[in-house]
């Protein structure tokens, strides 16, 4: 018995000496790749500093040549890097009012005004959120050693929303010049100084060049194919059948649609090219077929968030500038129905993002009508001097439509008045029991075809067709009000026109 116990310790020790052994040699192991890693820079910053690749301002630097050393492409494009680096941690710094971030980007000096900024904002309980959308550097020195760099970044446009004690207090747009000296330390380029002229507060937005014409009047549809609702760029891109829908809206009299680009389906800021090139293809054939396009950005985004909006900037850049010429385009749609976003995502800063986009479009595009497709009447008053055409959805009693529109039409006269979506959904089935129906739904369209030969409206119906689905993401799970969306259409399921059909246009 007391071998046993003996040859059991001596088991333990053993198990344990060879476990401290294994320990030692891993722990070994880990110190020296370490040692032999270097300064890894990717994991060196902060986690959240990783975000950073969602901050894509637009910068354009001049060709003027600087003085001192002759710097190369490489080393250009790592200063512009840890710059707009710089930029990006101290609005995350002032968001949330704590330093993650800024040692990497600010020499000690620097950052030593950034923590007293940060530390009276604490104690007053302010926080800024901004970001920067344009900038145009030049450098002016290069030093001999590679350590030290000027430049003047002119006209850096800059909007920043303050808050107090949760509370939006201030916003503000305004252009800037800096001066900024950086040093080289621990292959980072630190801002040294960052030193603000020229400041000029900006609320200046053109007005597009091109009205709509008197003798045009929109009567349109919004369009997607049937097989592929709400995602007609996708996968099973059919142009064929495309073209054919296209014949079919033009031989009703109608003269208009009005497309949708997915946000996130479009690639975000890094627009694909293969969207773009499915894009052309469209706007193309409906230019053939003698039909207007309103084309409406940002489906499907709902952030609003101002550290979001030099992706979204680079987004509706990519796609405005390559199609600001195109013949087939009417009217530029910013968002649909972001007023439906007001309570989620807060309506300043839903109605700041708006006014953004529609000045980065004015910048690009002075050509076509800039519009924002207000999912409620109540919201055309919003943005109203901003935009060139009016446009609202209606989908509430129909006794009711004449005097919302006169009234919209009295309240803004100088402008155009589009009912963007309208329509009435021919369900009638077990969820929605007496609901709908399709001589119902030709009745509607009668009726509304009445009041706009008689008020001049210019409209835009929900949609050419039934769907036999209807994603969950566009109105839900619920059964009830899926069963509904699958059944505005003015041609049913197998292809077959419904009695509506017969008033899809005033002609």
């Amino acid at each position: 018995m007391i071998n046993l116990n003996r040859n059991i310790t001596r088991s333990l020790l053993l198990l344990a000496f060879v476990g401290v052994n294994i320990l030692l040699i891993f722990g070994i192991g880990k110190v020296f790749n370490y040692l032999n890693t270097g300064a890894d820079r990717s994991s060196m910053l902060h986690l959240e500093l990783k975000k950073a690749e969602n901050y894509t301002p637009s910068l354009e630097w001049s060709e003027k040549v600087n003085e001192g050393r002759v710097i190369d492409q490489q080393s250009l494009k790592t200063i512009e890097k840890d710059y707009l680096k710089a930029w990006y941690v101290k609005h995350v710094a002032y968001k949330n009012n704590n330093k993650t971030g800024i040692e990497d980007y600010y020499t000690e000096s620097a950052r030593k005004n950034i923590y007293n900024f940060i530390e009276t904002n604490n104690q007053k309980q302010v926080s800024i959120e901004a970001t920067t959308l344009e900038h145009h550097p030049t450098l002016e020195f290069f030093s001999e050693d590679g350590q030290l760099a000027v430049i003047t970044d002119e006209n850096v446009s800059e909007y920043k929303r303050i808050y107090k004690k949760g509370t939006l207090v201030n916003e503000v747009k305004e252009t800037a010049s800096y001066k900024v000296v950086l040093l080289l330390e621990d292959g980072f380029w630190r801002i040294r100084h960052l030193l603000k002229t020229d400041v000029s507060k900006k609320d200046v937005i053109q007005k597009s060049t091109q009205a709509l014409q008197d003798d045009f009047k929109i009567k349109g549809i919004n369009y997607y194919p049937q097989a592929t609702p709400w995602d007609t760029f996708g996968e099973e891109f059919d142009l064929e059948t495309i073209g054919e829908d296209f014949e079919i809206i033009k031989k009703a009299a109608l003269n208009t649609i009005r497309i949708f680009i997915q946000y996130e389906d479009f690639g975000k800021a890094e627009v694909k090219a293969e969207k773009i090139e499915k894009l052309k293809k469209v706007l193309d054939l409906a230019n053939d077929k003698g039909l207007k396009v309103i084309v409406t950005l940002f489906d499907f985004y709902g952030d609003y968030s101002v550290l979001d909006w030099t992706m979204n900037q680079k987004h509706l850049v990519k796609i405005v500038s390559t199609f600001k010429e195109h013949e087939a385009i009417l009217a530029w749609d910013v968002k649909n129905e972001p007023d439906l976003d007001f309570d989620s995502r807060g309506k300043s800063n839903v109605l700041a993002w708006l006014n953004e986009m529609i000045e980065n479009i004015r910048k690009i595009d002075t050509k076509h009508l800039v519009t924002v497709g207000w999912a409620k009447h109540k919201s055309v008053y919003l943005l109203k001097e901003k935009v060139d055409l009016i446009s609202f959805h209606y989908y509430e009693d129909i006794d009711d439509f004449e005097e919302t529109y006169v009234k919209i039409r009295t309240a803004i006269s100088d402008k155009p008045l589009l009912l963007g979506e309208f329509g009435y959904s021919s369900y009638g089935g077990f969820w929605k029991p007496f609901s709908g129906s399709k001589n119902g739904q030709r009745n509607f369209y009668k009726k509304m075809q009445d009041m706009f030969k008689k008020n001049d409206v210019h409209f835009m119906s929900w949609t050419l067709y039934d769907f036999k689905n209807v994603p969950k993401d566009v109105v839900g799970s619920l059964p009830w009000r899926r069963s509904l969306q699958k059944r505005f259409g003015f041609i049913d399921v197998k292809g077959n026109p419904k009695p509506a059909f017969d008033y899809i246009s005033s002609n």
